[in-house]
Parts: C-alpha cells; structure tokens; sequence
C-alpha cells in the first residue's frame, strides 16, 4: 500500500501520525508541505477526497487567519488558496492519503481507519495519552 503523509516535523499531531503509519508495517512518502508546499490543484483535491470544505483545512492557531481577515465568509476558495499559496502553514495538518481514502488526521489516530493493517500493535502519543492499549483495542 502506498501511503503519503502531508507533514510537518514541528507538529506533534503530525509526529504521531507518522510513527503510526510506520508501526503498521509502511514507510510513507513524506512531503513537508512547508518546505515543498502542494500545488493549488493539490490542495483542492486532497481537501475535497477528505471530505472537507477549504475553509474547513485551515489552520488558525500559530498562523497569519486573524492578521488576513480569513474569518471573513464572503472570502471564496480563491482567495483562500492565494493565502495557503502564500502562507502553507495555514494548510492544517497531516493529511494522509491511502488507497483507502484521505483524511485530516486531527487527532492523528483517525490515521487507523485508512491503513491497510490498522492493528498496529500498543501506541502512546507523544503526550502519553494511550491510542492502543496493551491489548489491542483503540482507547476513546
């Protein structure tokens, strides 16, 4: 299965997405969004395979959203892509994408319902918080 994670090394979210994808047997394709930004196309489309609104993709905290008027409803995609185009850390992450389907893994254990071996054995995120337990079953 070929799986590709839209990354950021900096996020925590991101980080435990990724050890996610390699405990369940994959090494993904890693594209840092930030240094190697998707084209306008690219977002669309992975934004629209994930079953989200652009506006709905946005990142808010730790980003330009306030400083660009983003909150702004009459703003139309275009104008949202010119912002992400400019600004890619406005792109919320990670996105991943398998030949099960693409989602916005926040929280990053949604990750488990588009790999191809979800039972990946125990998992403890970054913060300690338990994913897997012991046993196997997903915790929450």
């Amino acid at each position: 299965m070929t799986v590709t994670i839209y990354h950021n090394p900096d996020c925590g979210t991101s980080r435990n997405t990724l050890a996610m994808i390699r405990q369940s047997g994959v090494e993904p394709v890693i594209v840092e969004y930030l240094k190697a930004p998707p084209s306008r196309a690219r977002i669309r489309d992975l934004v629209a395979a994930a079953g989200l609104t652009l506006r709905e993709a946005l990142r808010i905290m730790d980003t330009p959203y306030d400083t660009l008027g983003l909150a702004d409803p009459a703003l139309g995609d275009d104008a949202l892509l010119d912002a992400i185009e400019a600004h890619p850390i406005l792109l919320n992450r990670p996105f991943v994408e398998t030949e099960k389907g693409t989602r916005l893994c926040r929280p990053s254990e949604l990750v488990l319902d588009i790999l191809d071996n979800p039972d990946i054995g125990p998992f403890v995120k970054e913060d300690g918080e338990v994913v897997v337990d012991e046993a196997g079953r997903r915790v929450g």
